[in-house]
């Protein structure tokens, strides 16, 4: 995993951030009362769930808004065997510490205890956990890819890759929405 970019950047998610907390309130979906309906623009997703500022965003915004880190990857995909593919994006971390997900960042068990769950176009869904992510704990690269082998994914939409699965069932295309949440107690 390298860096392609170390220039500061301006995050999407800040400047999108409401001035007043009545503008935060979105139209919600009533089956899933805290999320909000799926954006209308092509290859946005929303960031959504126990956080201080959700957010919709597209390619071209993580494209603009965080450092592009680049991974080659190899995974085995169930239908089509051994996949061999060069993803460039942020690293998720970055894109959901800018929503301020509900917990004391100086706190690692309050850390430790966020999920993330990620959903498809396609209706393919995947959960990581906030450690898993976490510099401070398993420091995993996942990205929010903003190409694929050298193409924009703009029209297609952002892609989850991570790049320590051997397994491809947790690179999602196409996302549609990431939420962010504590795993409460049984």
């Amino acid at each position: 995993m390298t860096r392609h970019s170390a220039a500061p950047r301006s995050n999407p998610v800040q400047a999108a951030r409401p001035a007043r907390p009545a503008q935060a309130a979105q139209a919600v979906r009533p089956d899933r009362p805290d999320r909000p309906d799926r954006p209308d623009r092509s290859g946005a997703f929303s960031l959504w769930g126990d956080v201080a500022h959700p957010a919709t965003l597209t390619v071209a915004d993580l494209r603009q808004g965080w450092a592009q880190h680049r991974a080659d990857v190899v995974f085995d995909c169930a239908t089509d065997g051994p996949q061999h593919h060069s993803f460039t994006g942020p690293l998720l971390r970055e894109v959901v510490a800018g929503t301020l997900p509900g917990f004391d960042p100086r706190r690692r068990k309050e850390r430790s205890r966020f999920l993330l769950a990620v959903s498809g176009g396609d209706g393919h869904h995947a959960v990581l956990s906030w450690a898993e992510i976490d510099a401070d704990f398993g420091d995993a690269p996942v990205l929010l890819a903003t190409r694929m082998d050298g193409e924009a994914l703009d029209a297609a939409g952002t892609q989850l890759v991570v790049p320590s699965d051997r397994c491809g069932a947790r690179y999602v295309s196409a996302v549609t929405g990431i939420w962010i949440g504590s795993c409460r107690t049984p």
